[in-house]
């Protein structure tokens, strides 16, 4: 519910942002962005700050968790040592909850990790304050009003439109279903404009998006389509929970895009043209999902 009433759903392909000097591209929403938009449309409040000195970042998340509050905590990924070294990038947006402290370790949760992790003080101080891009500088926010009641139909409504406008009528060409046909178009050159490694290394970084990093583009989509399925029962309208079946057949055909990129990256593709019929399967994917925000926006209505 939260992830769909706070818009999590996205796909975004940015040639000019890189990530290991490499495009990136995205299936969620900018981190953070979620907790705002729930918290703003179920109507409570939070507080954000940032800090100039590790030393005072430690003293107020330390008095804000002994009241018994948990803190959400924007870090650098590549420092915390209990994620796996192979899935440690240099990305300083990496959000996790700490909630408790015991000694010199906090009790964190973490959506990379199955249950509660503890992590020494001096590793969350430094992935707190993770140098370079988008450098998180202390950041952390908590609420300060969790509302009693919610009025679901105000929160939900609006939510589910938003994504269907954003996704399938953004006017630029990296965001939504136009930012799919956007990619499904370069993607086909990648072998001519990079060297066949370096395209490859590409299409990695993308399935790992897809797959891994977050639960991923398909796993986005399995979570929206069960937050329509409640949304429907809520708010009874039984068309919110059919949709909730189309989306997980869309999510079905990423969890496929991905196996034929895996084979390319494998090098045990099949195919003449690997990239070109990659392109086509995102393009039909593209088009599948722009169907679906045009009858999801209608069925909200």
């Amino acid at each position: 519910m939260i992830f769909g009433i706070g818009g999590g759903l996205f796909f975004g392909y940015f040639p000019f942002i890189r990530v290991a000097d490499l495009a990136l591209v995205t299936y969620r929403s900018w981190p953070g962005t979620i907790f705002k938009n729930a918290v703003k449309r179920l109507g409570g409040q939070y507080k954000t700050v940032s800090y100039r000195r590790a030393e005072e970042a430690e003293a107020e998340l330390d008095r804000i968790i002994a009241a018994g509050v948990p803190v959400g905590v924007r870090t650098g990924m590549y420092w915390l040592p209990y994620i796996a070294a192979s899935q440690r990038v240099q990305f300083n947006a990496h959000h996790l909850v700490v909630f408790a402290k015991e000694g010199d370790e906090y009790l964190i949760s973490d959506s990379v990790m199955p249950g509660v992790v503890r992590c020494d003080a001096k590793d969350v101080r430094r992935a707190r304050f993770s140098p370079g891009a988008m450098a998180p500088r202390g950041r952390m926010y908590y609420p300060t009003l969790i509302p009693k009641d919610v009025d679901w139909a105000s929160a939900i409504l609006p939510a589910i439109r938003g994504v269907c406008d954003l996704m399938a009528g953004f006017p630029f060409p990296i965001i939504g279903v136009a930012g799919m046909r956007f990619l499904a178009s370069r993607m086909v050159k990648w072998p001519q404009r990079m060297n066949q490694r370096r395209a490859m290394l590409q299409l990695g970084l993308m399935i790992r998006a897809q797959e891994e990093w977050g639960t991923g583009g398909a796993g986005f989509r399995y979570i929206y389509a069960a937050f329509l399925q409640e949304a429907g029962g809520i708010l009874k309208k039984p068309a919110l929970a059919e949709m909730s079946r189309d989306l997980t057949a869309i999510g079905d055909r990423w969890r496929e895009f991905a196996v034929l990129a895996s084979r390319i990256c494998k090098e045990r593709s099949e195919d003449a043209t690997p990239y070109l019929g990659l392109s086509v399967a995102l393009l039909e994917i593209a088009g599948r999902e722009r169907q679906f925000y045009r009858n999801l926006r209608e069925a909200s209505l």
